[in-house]
């Protein structure tokens, strides 16, 4: 991995004193977290400090870790700007989509920047799909494939509420990093069709299902 750029380091910093700060603090937790009810009362920053937030720190190590080895291919191809607005354009709509499916459930709260690195890391898939990941690091899984089935398994897991996991926001994330790799690189619709056309796959599935009140 090449050295890391410093807009990398300043928001890795930003999760870090923010989470801890949170995990040490039980009213600067509760004040900035994403929480419907708070939401709906006017507090809108809670859809952008929510993602700073970390709930423990295996959440925050996983997000950190996840961020760190996939920001770099992501600047090599956009630049720093455009991974910066790829960065902050998917936490804020990964929690758009976690606002839209329970904006009923007043007591609906979550944290993390998972949304956020969904959608770098769906952003580095669309340019090199076919290097090894490897799940809980012992075992080679093509980036397309993890993709694939990592954001099929969000879908199930919205539907079926699986674990303490925001998966809503999870999916909200990715498809934010797929469009805007698409709009900053439209040449991936030539060299990359493929992985394009399979990526959209579990997109197309979401839609479908939420047309449908299936979600």
């Amino acid at each position: 991995m090449p050295n890391i750029h410093i807009a990398v380091i300043i928001i890795i910093a930003a999760n870090v004193i923010i989470s801890l700060k949170g995990i040490n603090d039980y009213a600067f937790f509760e004040k900035y977290k994403f929480n419907i009810a708070g939401i709906r009362r006017g507090e809108q920053v809670r859809m952008f400090t929510s993602g700073f937030l970390h709930v423990d720190y295996n959440h925050l190590l996983f997000n950190m870790l996840t961020l760190y080895f996939f920001a770099g291919v992501v600047i090599h191809y956009v630049g720093v700007t455009k991974f910066v607005i790829i960065y902050l354009a998917s936490l804020l709509v990964g929690n758009l989509v976690s606002f839209f499916f329970h904006k009923d459930e007043y007591h609906y709260s979550a944290v993390g920047a998972s949304g956020a690195v969904m959608g770098i890391l769906y952003a580095a898939i669309l340019f090199i799909p076919d290097q090894n990941l490897y799940l809980f690091f012992a075992i080679p899984i093509p980036a397309w494939l993890f993709g694939l089935a990592y954001l099929l398994y969000s879908i199930y897991g919205m539907k079926k509420r699986i674990g303490n996991i925001g998966h809503d926001a999870h999916i909200g994330g990715a498809i934010a990093g797929y469009a805007l790799t698409l709009l900053f690189v439209p040449s991936l619709l030539q060299t990359s069709l493929w992985i394009v056309a399979l990526l959209a796959v579990p997109i197309i599935i979401l839609v479908i299902l939420t047309q449908l009140g299936k979600l």
